[in-house]
């Protein structure tokens, strides 16, 4: 696995994009389709407008992790990624909606109004009702999709904070081990002049026992002879 620092962004970013083609591909061709057709395709748009949602959340996550001098250009880069999909949900919601007003206008047209059912087969308030859920739930997906986004956002953060924590620490206990080592070597110089110092009293001290012995002798060799 490449352990190089944008390693998972850029994958993260070659899936989004291929998740983007593919949400294109698909309103392309939700422009000439109708019906059930039409529906399925608005339903995996929608799909892969969350999947697309949480690639971002990813990406949020490992920008935090590239360093600093290579940023500015992943960070340029996030912010298109985020413009696309704020550009296909907008257009999404749009087809959505356009897609359930034309199912009710449909409707209306198949049940006729009569004397005896004013509304016609369906009523047109269980019809509006109807696309006005529709339209809730897709809000509620793409609302869920932004929660997801910012909390994945804040985990972020508070991992990013949490690893610098834990550098100053280790940099705190690196500078703490330098100082100790500087005192220990102090330590071992100092020991190392004393014990010098110990060994040159010794070689004076057996000097002036040695002078003496000879002082003593020639006196006592004096007195004897």
């Amino acid at each position: 696995m490449d352990n190089f620092p944008t390693a998972l962004f850029d994958s993260y970013e070659q899936d989004f994009k291929q998740i983007i083609d593919s949400i294109r591909s698909e309103l392309d061709r939700d422009g000439k389709e109708g019906g059930e057709e039409r529906k399925a395709a608005l339903r995996r748009v929608i799909m892969d407008l969350d999947e697309a949602d949480e690639l971002i959340s990813q990406m949020v996550i490992e920008i935090q992790a590239i360093p600093q001098s290579m940023k500015q250009q992943y960070q340029t880069r996030l912010k298109t990624a985020q413009g696309d999909l704020d550009r296909y949900k907008k257009l999404s919601k749009d087809l959505q909606s356009q897609s359930a007003r034309a199912e009710l206008l449909g409707r209306g047209r198949v049940g006729t109004p009569t004397s005896d059912e004013p509304y016609g087969h369906i009523s047109d308030r269980s019809r509006l009702l109807t696309g006005t859920a529709t339209l809730e739930d897709g809000t509620r997906r793409l609302q869920d999709s932004q929660r997801v986004a910012l909390e994945a956002e804040d985990q972020g953060a508070e991992i990013l904070m949490n690893l610098r924590t834990q550098r100053e620490q280790i940099e705190n206990s690196r500078d703490t081990l330098r100082t100790a080592d500087t005192a220990i070597d102090r330590a071992s110089g100092t020991l190392k002049k004393m014990i010098r110092r110990m060994y040159q009293q010794r070689v004076v001290t057996a000097a002036i026992i040695v002078v003496l012995v000879l002082l003593i002798a020639i006196i006592l060799w004096e007195k004897l002879s």
